[in-house]
């Protein structure tokens, strides 16, 4: 199995959605909710008392393989409203572990979406990060989550855009 390595990208995904390029923004720009709509994501929290996206601000992600439980935390590169938001992962110890980028693009109908992710984890720290999610073949999975994740995103916006934090 090659594992893609940073720059290029090791998985992406594009949508079409029938909604504003800042009702998108909105919501992928918000962790909390992106939470609600991503696969091995299931909560998330802002850190350092931030409330809201801007370059800097951090946030932990829980997510969950199956059984398997982990945190990591999260530093803001981009938070460019109605454009693109994207983030460093990094694993306990300020292991690097990846970058997820979100660009929106208008269309006639809405915007498109692409979701982008680089794996940035050192060689070293591949044994632990499969021994800790359960995933061997982080591209593959990654590919399939960002599918997942874009099908959950065109459908609450495309039904109820006004998803928040408030619910959590």
């Amino acid at each position: 199995m090659r594992i893609p390595r940073f720059p290029e990208a090791a998985a992406t995904g594009t949508v079409t959605i029938g909604a504003t390029p800042d009702e998108v923004y909105r919501v992928i720009s918000d962790p909390p909710s992106m939470a609600l709509l991503a696969e091995e994501t299931h909560s998330a929290r802002w850190l350092d008392g931030a409330t809201g996206p801007a370059v800097g601000a951090r946030f932990r992600g829980y997510n969950r393989n199956g059984l398997r439980r982990w945190s990591t935390t999260c530093s803001i590169t981009d938070a460019d409203p109605g454009r693109r938001f994207a983030y460093e992962v990094a694993a306990p110890f300020n292991v690097p572990i990846s970058r997820w980028q979100y660009d929106i693009e208008p269309t006639a109908d809405g915007c498109r979406v692409t979701e982008t992710n680089w794996l940035r984890v050192p060689t070293w720290f591949l044994p632990f990060g499969i021994l800790i999610t359960g995933v061997a073949d982080r591209a593959s999975t990654n590919d399939a989550n960002i599918a997942a994740t874009l099908r959950s995103l065109k459908a609450h916006l495309e039904t109820t855009p006004d998803l928040h934090t408030d619910r959590r």
